[in-house]
């Protein structure tokens, strides 16, 4: 059994969640409910849960401020938010579950095995750290992602990432030091995560730091876009506007 506490200020959104992982994973203990802040805090001491279930929002403070106070987290986290477009971003940065309210059952049952896949220990305790660090910079302008690799993860600072590459349902990293690292995403979500963090999709293939461009040239169609380490990569012809509007405005 799964000792697990509920952290919801709304207490309909707590029963309901406890009638849906009573019905979805009988693995799951609830040992404790909290409500707020100072509640939740009293009840992670008392109760010592395994995994925590924790609204976003709460009232006051947030889900935010738990995690912020709480010395050393030795418990796994499902958060669960209403869409909150900071708090998601966060959250996807640094490669931690969540669930979309209304909270649908089955996507709670993969969130809870998702769970006997993770490692934990020190390695959860770097991805909160990076989570944290996020959340405190506060202008959505992430410093560190965490990057799921085929044997664990790897936190990487955002502004050494030179390029990525698309490869069917893997996507090629490529970083500063002439370092490559292979991840088991598509590109489409570093494009979602990274778009609004300098980086541009250029390509179907491709996803490109802006500040790393040296050189752009016209083609028939499309164009060249020529990297700092010595890189062409292709600008397609649907896109070339775009890259161009956005390499002309650093």
């Amino acid at each position: 059994m799964i000792r697990t506490l509920l952290i919801d200020d709304e207490a309909d959104a707590r029963f309901t969640l406890r009638n849906q992982l009573a019905m979805s994973c009988p693995e799951i203990e609830i040992v404790g409910e909290a409500h707020s802040v100072e509640t939740a805090l009293n009840a992670i001491a008392q109760y010592e849960p395994e995994l925590i279930f924790l609204d976003v929002r709460l009232s006051p403070g947030s889900g935010f401020d738990i995690l912020k106070q709480v010395s050393e987290i030795t418990f796994d986290v499902i958060f669960v938010t209403a869409y909150d477009a900071y708090a998601m971003q966060a959250i996807r940065f640094s490669a931690l579950d969540y669930l979309l309210k209304p909270v649908d059952p089955e996507e709670l049952r993969e969130a809870v095995d998702k769970l006997s896949a993770k490692k934990g220990g020190e390695e959860e305790a770097v991805r909160y750290e990076v989570f944290k660090d996020n959340l405190e910079a506060r202008n959505e302008q992430f410093d560190r992602i965490v990057l799921p690799t085929l044997e664990g993860f790897l936190v990487q600072e955002v502004q050494e990432i030179i390029r990525c590459e698309a490869d069917r349902n893997y996507t090629h990293f490529f970083l500063q030091g002439k370092k490559k690292q292979v991840i088991p995403r598509t590109l489409k979500v570093y494009d979602e995560l990274l778009g609004g963090l300098g980086f541009y999709r250029c390509h179907q293939s491709h996803l490109i730091n802006v500040k790393q461009v040296r050189e752009y040239k016209r083609r028939k169609k499309g164009g060249i876009a020529f990297l700092h380490d010595g890189t062409e990569i292709p600008v397609s012809e649907s896109r070339k506007e775009g890259f161009i509007q956005q390499f002309m405005g650093l």
